[in-house]
This record gives structure tokens, C-alpha cells and sequence, in this order.
């Protein structure tokens, strides 16, 4: 069996319990060692082999995966925050289809969560935006020539980039093709709950500038929207003049 388990953000503790259960009992644990905190490696039981994936091809983890399954024992893919983005699971999952090796998925607390939670934001404010576009930059991988950063930047609304510390000026000259400005609000948010955590706040203008000053070109995400401003309108949820099914509106 092969538990596939989000790591979550970066502290330890952000795993969740089940995830946390699994990596104690597993036999062999396969983590994504450029991006996973290594203290979680201590939750790992004596005894257990640790590989690197950082190190590894697609074909080495899955030789990994069907030896250890061939010896009867419990095999843990660690991935960083969860595993459906960006975490090149479908193919480990396509693989192990063909070997007839049965897994499961175990989600985990993404990165672009935590780094709301650093910036203390909320990437959906009433009548600023209600929609949450989660991207990367085109580099060495490609994305869809309609998922472009310029091309999404088109709606203005919250954006969240992946993978793209390391290509701040193209970046922001992408961004700013859309409906953005130069002084839309925008922020670096290096390693979200790590120790080292770091939040950098800018404006859109700003953003390359900026992370050449605080020197961030990797393990970053890049927030850009109008919910890194002040202003927005309450929720209808608590406001008493709005009647809910659990409530009536106060007159």
C-alpha cells in the first residue's frame, strides 16, 4: 500500500492527524526533500527508509514503491503542502495503476493557505473579489498558452503565484498587462510558517524591486489583489440586517 500525504505548509505541526499517523507507521517514507520540512522526518519510526525524492526520477520512487510492496511493507509519498498542486502526483498514481499497487490520497494544508494566514488576509472580501486564481509563471515548464499570466491577470481578481520567486521582473511585467496597476497591492510571502517565515509587502510596481532587496528568489509564493487593501464591505453572513436560516434579521 502507498499513502500518498500532504506535509502541509512547513511547520511540523501543520500536518494533519491522519497524515501524522501514517508517517509513524509507515515502513518506507519517499519526501520531497527540496521543499518538506526534514523535522517531520522525526515522526518516522525506527528503522523506517527515508529517500529523497529531490534526488530521485519518476522511475526511481516507483521502483522504491514496488520493492517495498513486494516485501509486504507500507510505502509514504510525503509531498509538500497537498499534493494536488503542483505536486506531480497523477503520474506516480498512473504507474502504480499499472503495477496493480493500490494507494490513497491524504490531503494536506497548502501553501497558499499559509501564506493568507502570514499575511493575515482574506483572499475573499465582499465586492473586492470572490475568486481565487492560483498560477504559475511559464519557465522551463511550460503552462497553456490561454492560462498565461497576462491573460488571467485579465480579471483582476486575487491572485496566488507558485514557482515564480526566481522570475520577479517577467512576472510583473505579465501581471500588468491585466487589469492590475502599479499600485495594486501585492505581497512575497517566503517559507509560510516556517521559523524563517517572511511577508514582504508592496505594490505591484514594487514587486521585482522587492525581492531583490529582501533577497527572495525561491521557496516564495507571490499574492497580488485588492484584498491586500483596506477596504471592503462586511458580510452579509453577520450582518443583523440580513435574515439567514438560523436567524432573523434584527429590525
Amino acid at each position: 500500500m502507498v499513502h500518498f500525504v500532504g506535509a502541509g505548509p512547513g511547520a511540523p505541526d501543520l500536518i494533519t492527524l491522519r497524515g501524522a499517523e501514517l508517517l509513524k507507521t509507515a515502513d518506507v517514507v519517499i519526501y520531497a526533500g527540496s521543499l518538506v520540512n526534514p523535522a517531520l522526518l522525526g515522526m518516522c519510526k525506527e528503522g523506517c527508509s527515508i529517500y529523497n525524492s529531490a534526488e530521485m526520477t519518476l522511475e526511481q520512487v516507483i521502483a522504491v514503491m514496488k520493492a517495498a510492496e513486494g516485501e509486504g511493507k507500507t510505502t509514504l509519498r510525503l509531498h509538500t503542502g497537498d499534493p494536488c498542486l503542483y505536486g506531480a502526483i497523477r503520474e506516480q498514481m498512473d504507474e502504480l495503476d499499472k503495477l496493480g499497487i493500490s494507494y490513497d490520497d491524504t490531503p494536506g494544508v497548502s501553501s497558499f493557505c499559509g501564506a493568507a494566514a502570514a499575511a493575515h488576509a482574506e483572499y475573499t472580501l465582499p465586492e473586492v473579489s470572490q475568486s481565487v486564481i492560483i498560477t504559475r509563471m511559464a519557465g522551463r515548464t511550460p503552462v497553456p498558452e490561454r492560462e498565461g499570466i497576462a491573460a488571467l491577470a485579465a480579471h483582476g481578481a486575487t491572485m496566488v503565484v507558485f514557482l515564480s520567486a526566481g522570475m520577479l521582473d517577467g512576472l510583473q511585467a505579465e501581471l500588468l498587462k491585466g487589469t492590475y496597476t502599479e499600485n495594486t497591492p501585492a505581497a512575497l510571502v517566503y517559507k509560510a510558517t516556517w521559523p524563517e517565515e517572511k511577508v514582504v509587502r508592496c505594490t505591484l510596481g514594487q514587486l521585482a524591486e522587492a525581492g531583490r532587496t529582501h533577497g527572495i528568489r525561491k521557496t516564495a509564493l507571490v499574492l497580488v489583489g485588492d484584498f491586500l487593501a483596506g477596504e471592503y464591505r462586511r458580510s452579509k453572513l453577520y450582518d443583523p440586517s440580513f435574515t439567514t436560516e438560523f436567524r432573523e434579521a434584527i429590525q
